[in-house]
């Protein structure tokens, strides 16, 4: 059977996004893995020196009349703390033999490569590009209009007394705090749509993987940035795409006045957009669990 990495899928998706398509949190994060064991070295390592005692706390040396004992006394103190011995480990337990492995079948892929041939994919960058170019454009018109009402009233603060000063200054900084709430959470809702938006691609795309890849008997796929020679067959890249259109040409967006949560804490948001009435559902409709159910 196949396993392919949800994780891997994932955390390649949320480097695309970052990069270019979706700026922002578009997925939660994933962690990666870790190095090799290495086991220590058979003896055992000494404990670091410890704190020399203070000089109260130690009995006075008896001088002689020669000065040896001052002389010992400084070269036991230059001598490193003794190695302690180590408690007994307990040997490991001797397991029985079991079936090797299969043979690996190694397939590789370029997810960016894949999701900038998916037709969902460009649909997720072409609307929600643009709401973010309108919240710039519109944060940018009002940054220019709040530095002109600043200017006015430091050009008319020779006319006004300080109360009337002050009066001004207050109504502009809770002006510009509301307008930077609302341009916060329109920001928050774009960033929400591209997860639910690029969740359903990356769902999709892991059941797309696990397809072509056995259709080809593939149980190993790696990311191509791992992999520095191949050879031909190898690559399912423009198959995976290819394939992840046929079965996912759209999703589901939010719209720009929908809020993503209160849409979540409904219980009525679709997973993927409806289909036309008529044809059958696709293949990631019935995949999901949370897809409204067809009348």
């Amino acid at each position: 059977m196949i396993r392919f990495s949800r994780a891997a899928v994932l955390a390649s998706t949320m480097l695309l996004a970052a990069g270019g398509m979706i700026s922002g949190d578009a997925f939660a994060q994933t962690a990666g893995g870790g190095g090799w064991f290495v086991p220590k070295a058979a003896h055992p390592v000494a404990p670091p020196p410890s704190r020399a005692p203070s000089h109260a706390s130690r009995p006075a040396p008896q001088l002689e009349d020669d000065g040896s004992a001052g002389g010992e006394e400084a070269e036991n103190s230059s001598r490193p703390p003794p190695v302690l011995p180590q408690p007994a480990i307990p040997p490991a337990a001797v397991l029985p033999k079991a079936a090797p492995p299969p043979t690996a079948v190694i397939g590789m892929i370029s997810v960016a490569d894949v999701m900038r041939q998916s037709l969902a994919g460009q649909q997720v960058e072409r609307e929600l590009g643009g709401r973010r170019d309108e919240l710039a454009r519109d944060a940018q018109h009002a940054q220019a209009g709040w530095r002109e009402e600043q200017q006015k009233l430091q050009s008319n603060a020779k006319s006004m007394t300080a109360d009337q000063i002050q009066s001004q200054e207050r109504a502009l900084q809770s002006k510009v705090m509301r307008a930077q709430h609302q341009f916060r959470d329109r920001n928050r809702v774009i960033q929400e749509a591209a997860q639910v938006a690029l969740g359903q691609i990356e769902r999709e795309l892991v059941q797309v993987i696990q397809q072509v890849a056995g259709s080809h008997g593939m149980n190993i796929v790696l990311h191509s940035e791992q992999v520095a020679l191949h050879v031909d067959g190898q690559d399912i890249t423009n198959e995976v795409a290819k394939q992840l259109n046929v079965v996912l040409p759209k999703v589901y967006i939010p719209a720009a006045n929908e809020d993503p949560e209160v849409l979540a804490k409904s219980g009525t948001m679709p997973t993927t957009e409806s289909p036309p009435s008529g044809p059958a559902p696709t293949t990631s409709q019935a995949a999901s669990p949370a897809a409204p159910a067809q009348k």
